[in-house]
C-alpha cells in the first residue's frame, strides 16, 4: 500500500514538474528539430567537434535572453512583438513578425521533407519493392495527426505531448552517441579550436547558432509565460525553467556533433541530404544504434513541427496583443494551410536540408534586431521601472548582440559563398 502511494506521490510531483517547465519544453521541443539533427550532424561529419564552441556559447547566451524576455512580460504583462509595435512603431512590428512567419514556414517544409525522406529510407526493407514508403503519403500522414492534436488541444495538452517528444528524442539521441561517442580529448580540443576558415564553415555555424538562438525562442516564450499567467513571485521558477531549457539544448545538440564527429569525421564523409546520417552512420554503428537513431531524428522531428504548426497563429495573437485561442476557426485555417505547406518537397522537389540550413542562417539575421529592440525596452524605466537593466548587465547583453550581429554576417557569408 506504501508503494503504491509513494508511486502515486512521485508521478504527481513528475506531473507537476513537467507542467512547471511547459515554456521550457516547447522551446526544447521546436529547437531541438530536424533542423538542428542536420546543422548539428553535417558540422559535426565536416569538422569533427571544431564547433563545439559557438554552440557552448549560443546555448549560454540563450539561457540569459530567455530569462530576459521571460522577465520583460512577467513585469509588463505584455507579449514582444506587440511591445515593438507600441513602443517601435507598427512598421517594426511588422517587420518582426513578417520575417519570423516567413522563416518559420520555410522551416516547416524543410522539417517535414527531412523526417519523410529519413522515413522512407529506413522503410526499405519492410516493403515488397524496397523503396520505402511515399514521402507524400507519410507528409499526409503526419501532418493529419498533429493537426488532430492540434484541433481541441489546449496550451497545458500540447505540454504533455511535447514532453513525450522530447522525452524520446533526449534518450535515442544521448544512447547514439554513448554507442559511437569520440574520445573525450577530442571534445574538449573542439571546444578549445577555431573557426575554420571557410564559407561553408560560416553557414553552418550561423545556422547553429539560427536553430540556437533563433528570436523566434524568445518571442514565443513571452506568448507562452503570459499565457502561463506568470508574475512576479514566479521569477525563480522562470530562471529553472530557462536553465532547463538551455541545458537540455546543449546537451542533445552535442550528441549529435558527437555522433558524427566519432564516425562519419573520422572517415571523412560529410552529410549532404537528410537520409545520409543514417546511411553513412550504420555500417559503424549497426542497425540497432542507427535505428536508434532514426527514431530520435522522428521524434525531433514531430517535436519541432508540432510548434510550428502553432507559430503562426501564436505569433499573429502576439502582434494583436491578445492570448492565442487555437480552436478559432481562422486560427484553425491558419495551422492547416502551414500542414499543407509541408507537401511542397513531396510534390515539388527540392534538398531539405540546404532549405533548412537556410531558414537558420536567416532567422540568424532577424535575431540581433529582435535581441536590440529588447534591451532598449529593459532600459527604459517608463515601461519596467525599477527592472530597467544594471550597467553590468547591459555591458553582457551588449556582448550578446555583438555576437549576434557577427553570427548574421557570418550567415551572409556563408549564402553568398554556396
Amino acid at each position: 500500500m506504501s508503494d503504491s502511494l509513494s508511486k502515486t506521490g512521485f508521478l504527481e510531483k513528475f506531473k507537476l514538474f513537467i507542467i512547471s517547465i511547459g515554456p521550457g519544453l516547447f522551446i526544447i521541443g521546436y529547437n531541438i528539430g530536424t533542423g538542428s539533427v542536420t546543422s548539428m550532424a553535417s558540422t559535426g561529419a565536416e569538422y569533427g567537434m571544431r564547433m563545439a564552441w559557438p554552440l557552448m556559447l549560443s546555448c549560454i547566451f540563450t539561457y540569459i535572453l530567455i530569462v530576459l524576455f521571460g522577465k520583460y512580460t512577467i513585469v509588463t504583462g505584455d507579449t514582444v512583438i506587440h511591445s515593438y509595435k507600441k513602443h517601435f512603431g507598427k512598421p517594426a512590428g511588422l517587420f518582426v513578425l513578417i520575417a519570423l512567419i516567413f522563416t518559420e514556414a520555410v522551416g516547416c517544409i524543410g522539417v517535414m521533407a527531412i523526417v519523410t525522406q529519413v522515413t522512407q529510407e529506413w522503410t526499405r526493407p519492410l516493403t515488397a519493392s524496397g523503396a520505402g514508403i511515399d514521402p507524400l503519403y507519410s507528409t499526409i500522414f503526419f501532418g493529419g495527426a498533429l493537426y488532430a492534436l492540434l484541433w481541441k488541444g489546449k496550451q497545458n495538452f500540447f505540454e504533455k505531448v511535447l514532453a513525450v517528444f522530447v522525452g524520446v528524442m533526449g534518450l535515442s539521441f544521448i544512447i547514439t552517441m554513448f554507442m559511437v561517442i569520440p574520445e573525450p580529448s577530442e571534445v574538449i580540443a573542439g571546444i578549445v579550436s577555431g573557426v575554420p576558415n571557410e564559407s561553408g564553415a560560416f553557414l553552418l555555424i550561423a545556422s547553429m547558432v539560427g536553430t540556437t538562438m533563433g528570436a523566434v525562442i524568445y518571442v514565443v516564450r513571452s506568448v507562452l509565460i503570459k499565457g502561463k499567467g506568470w508574475g512576479v513571485e514566479q521569477f525563480k521558477l522562470e530562471k529553472r525553467d530557462a536553465k532547463i531549457s538551455a541545458i537540455l539544448m546543449f546537451v542533445l545538440s552535442i550528441a549529435v556533433m558527437a555522433a558524427a564527429a566519432g564516425t562519419l569525421h573520422q572517415q571523412g564523409m560529410k552529410v549532404d541530404n537528410a537520409i545520409d546520417m543514417v546511411r553513412l552512420l550504420e555500417p559503424f554503428a549497426g542497425r540497432f544504434a542507427v535505428s536508434i537513431f532514426v527514431g530520435g531524428i522522428l521524434a525531433a522531428g514531430l517535436s519541432s513541427l508540432f510548434p510550428h504548426i502553432m507559430l503562426a497563429p501564436m505569433l499573429l495573437s502576439d502582434y494583436q496583443g491578445v492570448n492565442p485561442d487555437f480552436q478559432s476557426k481562422t486560427n484553425r485555417l491558419i495551422s492547416l494551410g502551414i500542414v499543407l505547406l509541408t507537401l511542397t518537397v513531396p510534390l515539388f522537389g527540392g534538398r531539405p536540408v540546404f532549405i533548412m540550413i537556410l531558414s537558420q542562417a536567416f532567422i540568424a539575421t532577424v535575431t540581433p534586431v529582435v535581441i536590440l529592440f529588447m534591451i532598449i525596452l529593459m532600459n527604459r524605466k517608463e515601461v519596467v521601472g525599477e527592472h530597467a537593466l544594471k550597467p553590468a548587465k547591459n555591458v553582457v547583453l551588449g556582448v550578446i548582440f555583438l555576437f549576434s550581429l557577427i553570427m548574421a554576417v557570418l550567415g551572409i557569408i556563408g549564402i553568398f559563398g554556396i
